[in-house]
């Protein structure tokens, strides 16, 4: 069964006429009736009775039609799919993000994507740096939201937002009531930090700070998860460390304390592999300019 064939036949039960059906499909009559018998043929069952007064659809002609028109229709909305998510405005695109994204950016441009796209939907995932660009590479991703700009060729970027660090401790910690504190009074605090391929642009700007304050950072626990680290800063004498958009970790149980002299201050880049990609093109143009925390 083919589909010029269906098309032939919805013509022919709409004019009832060979000549004008014909006429509509820029077809000559014979052609028209050799679409018909391959299609009636196809089928097993007589679909358009005709003679030399008039031209009718038979009993199944009549059963036929209704389903012919669906197919037809789901064949165009068919087309139609491919061709916005050709153009980028439909589809799925897997997006990952860090908090201060979550907060900052994404929001805004999510809700500009469905104004603009509402067909395009998204897969979300909050990782740290370090996972986000291994599923990016992989594939599992097809944008990402991290800290630092990537160091690979194959990656492009945009910054979308600058933060700054901040100390994060339990209320019980002789930081918890101050404001700021200098970041050379960390020599000697015990810190929970986490791996670096966790996040190495953050890991870095903490020990470079460091390092920019005359000090070394005495690292009491190494622990990956954020909510961990809060655990840990609320029942512990430690300093954690996180983004401003973040602050307190653990809400009531933690307080953010600014660092300063010098203050560590991160990037967040929107970082995605396949520039090709028109999900991707249309995710980057609604998102919003650069701003600071």
């Amino acid at each position: 069964m083919e589909l010029r064939h269906l098309i032939s036949f919805l013509a022919l039960a709409e004019e009832l006429h060979f000549g004008r059906a014909a006429a509509r499909l820029h077809l000559a009559q014979p052609s028209l009736s050799q679409h018909l018998r391959r299609l009636e043929r196809s089928v097993g069952a007589e679909l358009v009775a005709r003679n030399s007064h008039e031209v009718r659809l038979t009993p199944a002609g009549h059963a036929f039609l209704d389903l012919a028109r669906d197919i037809i229709a789901k064949v165009e909305q068919a087309g139609q799919a491919a061709r916005a998510a050709a153009a980028g405005r439909a589809g799925t695109l897997r997006v990952g993000y860090n908090f201060p994204a979550g907060q900052r950016v994404l929001p805004a441009a999510l809700a500009e994507l469905d104004r603009r796209h509402p067909a395009i939907d998204v897969e979300m995932r909050e990782l740290r740096t370090g996972p986000q660009l291994a599923a990016l590479t992989e594939g599992r991703l097809d944008l990402a939201m991290v800290y630092g700009k990537p160091s690979s060729t194959s990656l492009h970027s945009r910054r979308l937002l600058r933060v700054p660090l901040v100390a994060v401790v339990g209320h019980q910690h002789r930081w918890a009531g101050r404001d700021r504190v200098p970041f050379s009074e960390l020599a000697g605090e015990p810190c929970v930090l986490f791996r670096r391929a966790q996040s190495a642009a953050m890991y870095d700007t903490i020990v470079t700070a460091a390092r920019a304050s005359g000090i070394r950072l005495t690292i009491a626990e190494e622990v990956d998860d954020p909510g961990a680290t809060a655990i840990l800063a609320a029942v512990r004498p430690v300093v954690g460390f996180a983004s401003a958009a973040r602050g307190g970790l653990g809400g009531t149980r933690t307080t953010a304390v600014a660092l300063y002299d010098p203050v560590p201050v991160l990037d967040v880049h929107a970082v995605w592999s396949d520039e090709a990609n028109p999900l991707v093109a249309a995710f980057l143009d609604c998102l919003p300019a650069t701003s600071s925390v």
